[in-house]
């Protein structure tokens, strides 16, 4: 997003997205946000946290600083020539087994924290049900979360600044892997 608009379009979706203005096609303001960042801004509860989103691919985003920042980390390259979303997106579910593919979300959530030194990780999206045991420093997120997002998406300063405590806890990646 760039100025509030697309600034590529979705790989997964048809083109169009760019160049169109869609506050003149509806005669409203609008304020575009793609799902991960919608659920980030309802789950967050201040500091610095990473949304990751499990569902049919994989989607990100991070709160700090009082900036929504959504992210592509999905198509970054992880493992044998394959990106972090062919292992804990849907395909990588089907293609791992459960087992295997808890695994890699708890790999790879614990990668993404010690990366962008989190306070703390929401995974949601559809599969995060079935992650049982969730990774140190990572908790829960809800789909309805979204909604308290939309609502926050309009608010004057949806992003609030918070007095939580920065996490301290000095993370050993090569030792938690």
């Amino acid at each position: 997003m760039i100025d509030g608009k697309p600034a590529a379009n979705p790989c997964n979706l048809a083109g169009g997205w760019v160049r169109f203005d869609f506050a003149k096609a509806f005669g409203k303001p609008v304020r575009i946000v793609n799902d991960a960042a919608m659920q980030a801004l309802g789950s967050y509860d201040g500091g610095r946290m990473l949304f990751l989103g499990l569902g049919t691919g994989l989607g990100s985003a991070m709160i700090a600083g009082g900036s929504l920042d959504p992210l592509e980390l999905a198509h970054l390259p992880y493992r044998q020539g394959r990106t972090y979303e062919e292992f804990v997106g849907a395909a990588g579910l089907k293609r791992l087994g459960l087992k295997r593919w808890r695994k890699h979300v708890g790999r790879i959530a614990m990668l993404f924290d010690a990366a962008l030194q989190t306070d703390y990780v929401v995974i949601g999206g559809g599969n995060a049900k079935l992650l049982g045991k969730l990774p140190p420093n990572c908790r829960l997120g809800e789909n309805t979360n979204a909604f308290m997002g939309g609502y926050r998406l309009w608010e004057e300063r949806p992003v609030k600044a918070s007095a939580m405590a920065r996490n301290q806890r000095g993370t050993k990646i090569a030792k938690t892997i």
